[in-house]
């Protein structure tokens, strides 16, 4: 790829996944099981409706949670997103939450001949 080409990828959505602590592992051999092709997890503290019951009897908890992040194709999306919710067992309180964001477009290395196979659309940065 020349320097004044990037791969741009449309019809994709970001998947977010808010997760106990040590599920994200499990939560993304699921979606990759799925179809999507990896995810990047980060660590954070949160806070909810627990928060508040325990705050009554003046115990302040910060929750250590696994945020992922995941982007596939739109029409693989609903699998995914599906997956997701049942290996988290988000049908249970306080389990985590899931939400899609779909994305404009969205750049990172193609190489030529995968972007020529799947029609990827190729924009020039001079512009």
């Amino acid at each position: 790829m020349s320097q004044s080409e990037m791969i741009v990828l449309v019809d994709v959505v970001l998947i977010t996944a808010v997760v106990q602590r040590g599920t994200a592992d499990l939560v993304v051999q699921a979606a990759q099981e799925a179809g999507a092709q990896g995810a990047t997890i980060f660590h954070a503290h949160g806070t909810g409706v627990r928060q508040k019951r325990l705050g009554v009897l003046g115990l302040a908890i910060n929750a250590e949670k696994e945020v992922i992040y995941i982007v596939v194709p739109a029409d693989q999306a609903d699998l995914v997103f599906e997956r997701i919710f049942v290996c988290a067992k988000m049908d249970t309180p306080g389990m985590g939450i899931l939400w899609m964001t779909p994305l404009e477009k969205m750049a990172t290395y193609v190489p030529h001949e995968v972007a020529a196979r799947f029609g990827l659309h190729v924009e020039s940065r001079d512009k």
